[in-house]
């Protein structure tokens, strides 16, 4: 019997066959496991770790109380005695650590792979005794040794733990006698039974999550599926990354080498005809990215942005697809390739090297692009500030627009007239580059006084660049005539009119345009309004020509007027004149000269040189000359001596013999102006190089009727005025006037121009000087000593004392060499034209006074003898004078003593008496000679 049932114990305790042993011998792979009770599967939290390292891994257990139930269970049943001294505090055996370290797969030393554990507790023999267990001391110290190395002793033991895949099915069999074997063997069976409880309490803890399912009172052991906590955490995930990063990377060959073939299909899917004049799609494709790049100033930005974006999120794919880290880690890892290039150099696996050099590659690439655009933008916009197309924020300031010779001395004046306030701002826009407009006005070297000069490069005909430089916060706008001819530059001047009219947000200020014919001047003033004051810059310097020519010395008072250097017009209303007629108004100004009265009644009218009795009115303002607007104020009025004076009559006009040698654009309207003022049977010579036929043509087409003109005759020579020979044949030494005349023919070149002037100045001279019938060497060497030592000057100035020469020079700087050399008697230039546009920009209601002062009837600017006024040696003051002229219907602005060359308009002290000289001149504003 003994040997039967030991016969049938061991049979029945053999191993059965474990299906899944083929499935066991797969190569490890790792796996996270977990540990639950049947009854109730709770998913404990995951806890990811860095990239590579260890992972440590702690799983929670049953509460002590239940662990250590079931090992006294467990020990009850076996007949063994397990004291609390083997129990650490968590109820397992000492020894056994509550703590296991993964590693991944390709750093070893620990690689789980799926294992299933069968634990199959035998029956209690009743022969077994607590006794038994510790009666074997050498069993019961490998028991200890086991417990405190954690290593198997025998090969059943390392069969269970080792191989981690085979099901071991522990059975003892009561094929042994009753003897001490038996004993031994239990105890070896109780001893392998605790040892394998504590290798499963061990896996519950190092294992984070496993499943636990009850078979027939066996608990298995099965791998947890992670897919649901981490995302794209298994082997196909990866798989599907590596196959979009290789997707990706063969697509754009594809479509490059197959694009243009998708209108074709699309054509053979609507069965319509394929079109042969159809633009290839890559050519159309690539049209819509560069008008994007051209249109849309961020395209650029933005494209580099999607780049960066994409270049991230492909590199992070593609580490991904070849490494064991997260989505995240890998997205992570990409940008910091993109960023620092050399952050690769610890990358670990042929794979993860070459995603990681890829990537970086692209990194640099795309910061190299990023500076090439900062770059370009920083360039772009250090470009458009040097060539002045920034914007310009300013209000209540003068802008020019345009470019010719007379900025230079236009700028000067404004920066004149703003000297009192402290400078103001000047703006110019003209269509050249900004570094030559500044280094033109630099080369003026003269001091602005406070005015900041700002240039701009732009088209006054663009609404844009007028909106620029602030076109309607400004107080005055001046429009510059080019250097083209008259009827170009009038009409450039007509389309820049046009052009200040359609801004939207209108005009703070009037605008002053410089024209070239006086023809032209209706249209301009019918496009602009009221708010166009027009300067016809011939026009000015014809007049002051003749003028100048009839009456020498006037153009130095003229400049004296028209520039802000010394006196000049300005327009003030006081309150406290009203009531007072014009007769006190003259004498109640210490500092200014009273010379009008703008009628608020009339709608702003200026009358020059009203009656005496005119009393101002409430609104009126006086028009007067001072030195700045704010030198002068009335004052209690002065006494004076209102004695009538004898009646002087005028002095009788004689013919005079004039010569023009040149040919102007508005010789036709100086013609009419001398007409005005010559005496009856006057000459007026004509030498140009403009057949006598042409000549009469273009005066009748100018509008001039010659066959009317009464006071003086028309005498045409034709020759020209640089050639000596030519000028020998003209009596040039019976002139009483020269005017050297711009030619029209070299008007578009002001150097040319004044040097052929120039020239006939200088022959002019030289043959009068031959000519003369005697030479006052005495009184020359009286007027000009100490300055010239060369003889043949000395016999020009000589000869200009014998008649007057006016030289129309349009450059101020060749203006000035001739009028050191005192060999012309005046030479007039643009600078006047300056003053004028100057004077006009800071107040537009002096253009009407000095278009009546410039015409040829009304009031006119004269110089008249003091035999009109006063008696020789005379002891009066200047107010005394003042009233004594206008019993003559004048205005005394001022005086040029006998001993001087130069007049004093708005004379200071007017109330000291002093002693007059009969050879002293006065200037007045005369209602007519």
């Amino acid at each position: 019997m003994p040997s039967n049932a030991g016969s049938g114990e061991s049979t029945s305790t053999q191993p059965p066959r474990n299906p899944s042993r083929k499935k066991a011998e797969r190569p490890p792979v790792l796996k996270k496991f977990k540990t639950l009770s049947p009854d109730d599967l709770r998913p404990t939290p995951h806890f990811p770790g860095p990239l590579f390292p260890a992972v440590r891994r702690v799983t929670s257990l049953p509460s002590s109380s239940d662990r250590r139930a079931s090992i006294d269970t467990v020990a009850s049943s076996n007949g063994s005695n397990v004291t609390s001294s083997n129990l650490n505090n968590s109820g397992v055996v000492n020894n056994f650590s509550d703590r296991d370290w993964m590693y991944p797969s390709f750093l070893r030393p620990h690689a789980a792979r799926n294992r299933v554990v069968t634990v199959k507790v035998a029956p209690k023999s009743p022969s077994r005794g607590g006794g038994e267990l510790l009666a074997d001391g050498e069993q019961h110290k490998a028991v200890d040794e086991k417990q405190l190395t954690g290593t198997p002793t025998n090969k059943e033991e390392v069969k269970t733990v080792a191989s981690q895949v085979s099901t071991t099915t522990i059975t003892q069999s009561s094929s042994v006698s009753w003897s001490t074997a038996r004993r031994i063997r239990g105890m070896k069976l109780k001893r392998y039974f605790i040892f394998s409880l504590e290798e499963n309490i061990n896996l519950r803890r190092c294992c984070d999550e496993t499943d636990v399912v009850s078979n027939n009172g066996n608990e298995v052991l099965q791998p947890e599926d992670d897919s649901s906590l981490n995302f794209f955490g298994n082997a196909d995930s990866r798989t599907v990354a590596l196959y979009t990063v290789v997707f990706i990377l063969i697509m754009p060959f594809v479509l490059y080498k197959y694009l243009d073939y998708l209108p074709q299909i699309k054509n053979i899917s609507k069965r319509t005809k394929p079109n042969n004049e159809e633009v290839p799609l890559k050519k159309r494709i690539a049209y819509m990215v560069d008008i994007c790049f051209s249109v849309y100033p961020y395209a650029k930005l933005l494209a580099l942005l999607f780049a960066t974006i994409f270049l991230i999120g492909f590199g992070g794919l593609a580490l991904y697809a070849v490494s064991d880290g997260s989505l995240a880690e890998a997205l992570w890892l990409s940008w910091t390739f993109v960023a620092d290039s050399g952050n690769h150099a610890d990358s670990i696996g042929a794979g993860s090297r070459i995603v990681s050099v890829s990537v970086s590659s692209g990194g640099m690439l795309i910061f190299a692009m990023m500076l090439g655009l900062v770059s370009d933008a920083i360039s772009e916009k250090v470009d458009s500030l040097r060539k002045g197309k920034s914007e310009v924020i300013e209000k209540n300031h003068i802008l020019i627009l345009g470019w010719s010779d007379k900025l230079g001395s236009l700028l000067k004046q404004l920066a004149i007239a703003n000297k009192s306030v402290g400078g103001g701002v000047v703006v110019v826009l003209a269509e050249r580059d900004k570094e030559e407009m500044e280094m033109d006005i630099a080369k003026l070297e003269f001091d602005l006084m406070g005015t900041s000069v700002i240039c701009r490069s732009g088209s006054p005909l663009i609404l844009a660049d007028l909106k620029k430089v602030s076109v309607s916060k400004a107080r005055a706008i001046i429009v510059l005539a080019s250097d083209e001819n008259a009827d170009q530059s009038d009409a450039r001047a007509l389309r820049i009119v046009l052009s200040l009219t359609g801004v939207k947000e209108g005009l703070g200020g009037h605008v002053v345009v410089e024209m070239s014919d006086l023809d032209n001047e209706p249209l301009v003033k019918l496009v602009g309004g009221d708010l166009i004051e027009t300067v016809v810059a011939h026009d000015v310097i014809g007049r002051l020509m003749i003028q100048c020519a009839l009456q020498p010395g006037l153009a130095q008072i003229w400049e004296d007027i028209l520039g802000f250097e010394n006196d000049e017009f300005y327009i003030k209303r006081w309150p406290q004149l009203d009531g007072m007629e014009f007769e006190d108004v003259l004498i109640s100004f210490p500092d200014a000269i009273p010379c009008g009265v703008k009628v608020a009644a009339d709608s702003g009218r200026i009358i020059l040189n009203p009656d005496d009795n005119y009393v101002l009115k409430e609104g009126d303002e006086i028009l007067v000359i001072a030195e700045d607007d704010d030198t002068y104020a009335p004052a209690p009025l002065p006494e004076v001596h209102r004695i009538a004076f004898r009646n002087v009559p005028e002095l009788p006009k004689y013919p005079e013999k004039i010569l023009f040698c040149g040919w102007r654009r508005d010789i036709d309207d100086m013609i009419m102006v001398l007409e005005a003022f010559l005496a009856p049977g006057s000459e007026l010579w004509m030498f140009n190089e403009v057949p006598e036929k042409e000549r009469e043509r273009k005066l009748i087409d100018g509008g001039l009727d010659i066959s009317g003109l009464d006071n003086i005759k028309l005498v045409h020579r034709e020759g020209n005025a640089v050639i000596r020979r030519h000028l020998e044949s003209l009596p040039l030494e019976t002139f009483d006037s020269i005017l050297i005349l711009a030619d029209e023919s070299l008007e578009d070149s002001v150097v040319h121009s004044d040097s052929r002037s120039l020239a006939t100045l200088l022959l002019i001279r030289d043959i009068q000087s031959k000519r003369l019938p005697y030479k006052d060497t005495k009184s020359t060497s009286l007027r000009f000593t100490g300055f010239c030592h060369s003889s043949w000057i000395r016999e020009m100035q000589q000869a200009s004392d014998k008649s007057i020469i006016i030289s129309e020079i349009l450059d101020s700087r060749t203006r000035n060499l001739v009028s050191v050399s005192r060999i012309s008697d005046y030479v007039l230039s643009n600078e006047l034209v300056s003053m004028a546009l100057a004077m006009v920009a800071e107040d537009k209601q002096i253009n009407s006074v000095l278009e009546e002062l410039f015409a040829e009837e009304g009031n006119e600017m004269c110089i008249k003898p003091a035999e009109f006024y006063l008696f020789d040696q005379e002891e009066l003051c200047f107010y005394d004078i003042m009233i004594r002229g206008r019993q003559r219907q004048e205005i005394v602005i001022g005086h040029r003593l006998a001993n001087s060359e130069r007049a004093i308009i708005n004379p200071p002290k007017k109330s000291e008496p002093r002693k007059w000289s009969i050879d002293d001149v006065f200037v007045v504003i005369s209602s007519g000679s």
